[in-house]
């Protein structure tokens, strides 16, 4: 079994996922939310995913589903 370890870094401004094999790979988030289209609100809760969520937002961000997940989210707001 692979175990993978993701945390929010405030002061690199990344998320930080340290693999089982000693792996360490850096997503600076603003290059990842670079050319991403978000509200007010949705930034928001971008924010949130990355500090609660890590390894979510990690994947949003590889798999190139970011604006998709952010596009859902908007779509949710109360009118």
């Amino acid at each position: 079994m692979r175990l993978i370890y993701a945390r929010y870094n405030s002061n690199c401004n990344s998320i930080d996922i340290t693999t089982f094999d000693n792996i360490l790979l850096r997503i600076e988030y603003n290059k990842a939310e670079e050319g991403t289209r978000t509200t007010p609100g949705s930034q928001c809760a971008l924010n949130a995913l990355a500090i609660d969520e890590p390894l979510e937002y990690a994947r949003l961000a590889l798999d190139g589903e970011m604006q998709m997940w952010v596009d859902a989210e908007d779509s949710l707001e109360l009118w």
